[in-house]
């Protein structure tokens, strides 16, 4: 095939590097902000934490004005690079405006500029405080601490003896055996919270039975302890008439002695990892008031940052500007200093540009979804997804998209992610659309008021909605169960 030459036209949209970091900004969550303010002030010694009395000129331009500051190329020194720059439109102080986004109130309960920084004992350092109550020498110390070091963030022993005494031989030079490392095992499951350092649930279970049992014995106990140990596999797939077939176990005995075992923790230290996790502190990034009826919207403080233009940097071009002499160097200076301020310049309308796209999108959400954040009902949600606040607000889809996942709003119903309030929609009977939200909050309430000896099936389930007008097929129904996190009917049986 011979090699040909020709013109073609294409059109082609290309991001510039700006267009990119403005979105990454708009997804950060307030929580992360100050850091990431922080992480550009040190990367940029032209951006400074203002005092709340700039003007607007030192701030903020009019819009577009940062955009044709990065439009050419970063400078290269050159003397038509350096005849390009207007001092006067870096020094001038002569818009003495306040920026807009100033003189908004702060938020209702106070000015909060600290991070909440939890002081804890992990889980891992709470096993070890309990282990020097023991009176173990040096070698039982280090074998005890490999044994706790090895329990995961659930408090379950998932690695065998066998592993255990290898780890030891290999990476610490230390002898053991596997009996050994069982006697210091049962040592450790005696620790709080009980039910740690099992091998499995059956184990879990056992142990906090059997610690029970040890304070107060009781018949109750003794069955509970029967059926774990002798009826787990019926135990779990809820045989109860079984399970009192082979254990010889009256009825209400039976009875006393599940309600002891569904009290039992099965993750005895998940609950202590996941308190630790830092995603568990949610820093709400609005919050929405019920003023008699009215609803006020109120962007989190953080959001609105008090950033200025360095005055050395101001200063330092006064000066070369009173300047007689300008030689090579000081024109390369000016250059530098010019490009930091641009990029400052640019990184503050960039925030700015942020708190009002989340307003923006907020308010559209506000008053699409104003029914239930009067009410706080799940079945007043409409049938909401991105492309309506895209259409509302003149956003694109994406940009909506990076608000609603990663922001979250305060209520006095409580805290929600905006990605709560979006939702497909489903036809009622007579044609009418409503949210799969309240379709999933009716399939709830059914569920909640089941009778506990004869949960409702799947197909029971279909029978009642449709009954109310939601025309839903089973497969959907087992769907929107399995997203609840709701057992099937044979699970949730009680005795």
């Amino acid at each position: 095939m011979a090699l040909s030459q020709g013109l073609h036209q294409k059109l082609l949209q290309k991001l510039s590097p700006q267009q990119i970091q403005l979105m990454k900004l708009l997804q950060v969550p307030t929580a992360f902000l100050e850091e990431r303010i922080k992480e550009e002030m040190e990367d940029n010694p032209a951006l400074e934490q203002g005092n709340g009395n700039d003007t607007a000129e030192d701030d903020f331009r009019e819009e577009g004005d940062a955009a044709d500051d990065h439009s050419d190329s970063d400078p290269d020194g050159s003397e038509d690079e350096y005849e390009q720059v207007d001092i006067s439109e870096y020094v001038s102080d002569s818009d003495d405006d306040i920026a807009d986004y100033k003189m908004r109130d702060e938020y209702a309960g106070g000015e909060d500029k600290s991070m909440p920084v939890r002081s804890e004992v992990s889980f891992h350092e709470l096993l070890i405080q309990q282990l020097a109550l023991l009176q173990l020498d040096e070698k039982q110390q280090i074998i005890a601490e490999q044994i706790v070091g090895s329990i995961d963030d659930d408090g379950y022993l998932r690695r065998d003896n066998t592993a255990i005494v290898n780890d030891l031989a290999f990476r610490q030079n230390i002898e053991t055996t596997p009996e050994e490392v069982e006697s210091l095992i049962e040592l450790i499951q005696q620790f709080e919270p009980h039910g740690i350092c099992a091998r499995h649930l059956q184990e879990c279970l056992l142990i906090q039975l059997r610690i029970k049992s040890k304070k107060k014995p009781t018949h109750a106990l003794n069955a509970a302890i029967a059926i774990i140990d002798r009826c787990f596999d019926e135990f779990g797939r809820k045989h109860f008439e079984k399970i009192q077939k082979t254990l010889h176990i009256e009825a209400e005995e039976m009875r006393e002695a599940m309600q002891i075992i569904t009290k039992l923790n099965p993750k005895p230290g998940g609950a202590a990892a996941a308190d630790r996790e830092p995603g568990h502190i949610i820093i709400p990034d609005f919050f929405v008031v019920n003023n008699n009826g009215v609803l006020e919207l109120t962007l989190h403080n953080r959001n609105a940052p008090d950033l200025k233009i360095s005055d050395d940097y101001k200063s330092m071009l006064q000066d070369y500007e009173k300047g007689s002499k300008k030689d090579k160097r000081q024109k390369e200076a000016v250059l530098f200093i010019k490009q930091k301020i641009d990029s400052a310049r640019w990184f503050i309308d960039a925030i700015k540009q942020r708190q009002t796209t989340l307003l923006l999108t907020m308010n559209a959400i506000l008053e699409y979804q104003h029914a239930f954040f009067l009410s706080g009902d799940e079945t007043e949600l409409r049938p909401m997804i991105l492309k309506d606040i895209a259409e509302k607000t003149a956003l694109d889809i994406s940009t909506v998209s990076r608000v609603a996942n990663s922001k979250f709003v305060q209520t006095e119903f409580g805290t929600f992610r905006l990605k709560f309030f979006f939702s497909e929609s489903i036809s009622k009977e007579g044609g009418e659309e409503v949210s799969t939200r309240e379709v999933k909050k009716i399939l709830l309430d059914l569920i909640e008021a089941e009778p506990e000896q004869e949960p409702l099936s799947d197909d029971r389930l279909t029978e009642l909605l449709q009954a109310k007008g939601y025309h839903i097929a089973r497969r959907t129904i087992a769907k929107y169960r399995e997203q609840l996190n709701i057992p099937v009917a044979r699970l949730r049986k009680k005795f």
